[in-house]
């Protein structure tokens, strides 16, 4: 028998390779198992969040109306150049699509869309439609006929706004989210006094929701302050009141703030009572009864990640710096904020974007003055049924939400992003 002698490094390089592919596979086939355990929460994440996101970023670009409604037209004004008015195959489409349009509700959809970008357009084509639709016979010459009803079918402004409102995209309503217009020649130029109001609403909005944070972190500090030092018997005590408001109804704890605040309420009936004031302090549908709503529903969102970062604390910290010489004030600014600053910047982060889209708190407490921009998106959605606009607004409130997390997370670092 021949004697074999055993080589280490030989089976060393053998193995090496084999022992480096099965630790790759094993890798991922542990990946493989991760990623189809969380293909469930995935899809379910895209169905009912990337979907909707999508589709509402389309109805604030989306142009369909005259494309739907005015198919010949939009075949034939793409070949117009825009200079002067239309050849007279563009007013021969538009007598004829005006007509069959005028059999559903695709002309109401069409000159509400085109009313919003020339004032009159509405009244134009149904009016137009009327008359056409009376005609015995379709006219044989469109141009003068379609002039014959109303002058302004020779005036080159209407087919301008036809033609680009015949594109399957749109800038009207981003452009009107931010006051501004386009002309029928296509200038950019800023809307009428009377029609101005987003800018406005957008300043409010921001001022009205940073005023609110500010005063929930304010008002919320202490009380985290005091959960993070109380002694584990008191600090399920004190949390209790802080996670009550999450087991009451929104509708309820606001109806309850109408009954607290109104003339007759219990605080003015007390502060009279007292000799305080001598008439009712005007407490609700303003300013002040909108804000005192908002902090109410904004405070437990600042003082759990507040409390959070605050108990993770050492006290002697504070004990260091004043045994060196500090005074409390100035250990506290010096040796104990800092720290808290990620737990603050949570705090402000998460209040303010829960703030930016209230809008049962300004329905039920404030007035007319005090509505936000969410109101807006729930007016044009529900109310005058303009979903671009609805949409326009969403996506402004979206990029807003984004814009404060991204510079959260830069000013106070993922972990305040994410305390």
């Amino acid at each position: 028998m021949t004697d074999m002698v055993f080589d280490a490094g030989n089976a060393d390089a053998v193995l090496r390779p084999s022992l480096r592919r099965g630790g790759r596979g094993a890798l991922w086939r542990r990946r493989l198992a991760g990623f189809v355990l969380v293909m469930p929460m995935l899809l379910f994440s895209l169905a009912l969040f990337g979907a909707p996101l999508v589709q509402t970023l389309w109805y604030a670009v989306a142009s369909p109306e005259v494309g739907e409604s005015l198919p010949h037209v939009a075949a034939q004004i793409r070949r117009w150049d825009g200079e002067g008015l239309p050849p007279d195959p563009v007013y021969a489409a538009m007598a004829g699509d005006l007509v069959e349009a005028g059999k559903t509700r695709a002309l109401f959809h069409l000159a509400s869309r085109l009313n919003y970008e020339l004032t009159g357009a509405r009244r134009l084509l149904t009016r137009t439609e009327t008359r056409l639709e009376r005609a015995d016979d379709p006219p044989q010459d469109a141009r003068a006929a379609l002039i014959a009803i109303d002058k302004e079918w020779g005036q080159p402004e209407i087919w301008q706004v036809v033609r680009r409102a015949a594109l399957p995209v749109t800038a009207h309503y981003f452009l009107s989210a931010f006051d501004l217009r386009q002309e029928p020649d296509g200038a950019i130029v800023a809307a009428p006094a009377e029609n101005a109001i987003f800018l406005n609403i957008m300043a409010r909005t921001l001022w009205m929701s940073s005023v609110a944070t500010a005063l929930a972190l304010l008002l919320g500090f202490p009380v985290a302050y005091l959960l993070a030092n109380a002694s584990a018997r008191w600090r399920g005590l004190l949390l209790i009141p802080v996670l009550l408001p999450f087991w009451v109804s929104l509708i309820a704890r606001l109806c309850a703030w109408i009954v607290l605040l109104q003339k007759d309420g219990i605080i003015n009936s007390s502060l009279i009572s007292l000799g305080v004031i001598d008439s009712p302090l005007p407490l609700l549908f303003n300013r002040l009864g909108t804000y005192i709503a908002m902090v109410h529903v904004l405070l437990p969102f600042v003082i759990l990640p507040l409390y959070s970062v605050l108990q993770a604390i050492p006290p002697t910290y504070m004990r260091a710096a004043s045994s060196l010489g500090a005074s409390p004030v100035r250990a506290f600014f010096t040796a104990y904020l800092p720290q808290a600053l990620p737990g603050l910047g949570a705090a402000a982060s998460l209040a303010f974007i829960i703030s930016i889209g209230f809008y049962v708190t300004q329905t039920l407490v404030g007035g007319p003055k005090e509505m936000m921009m969410s109101y807006f998106v729930a007016f044009y959605a529900t109310q005058t049924v303009n979903w671009g606009m609805a949409a326009a607004l969403a996506i402004i409130l979206m990029a807003i939400t984004l814009i404060i997390y991204v510079a959260s997370k830069r000013i106070f670092g993922a972990d305040g992003a994410q305390a």
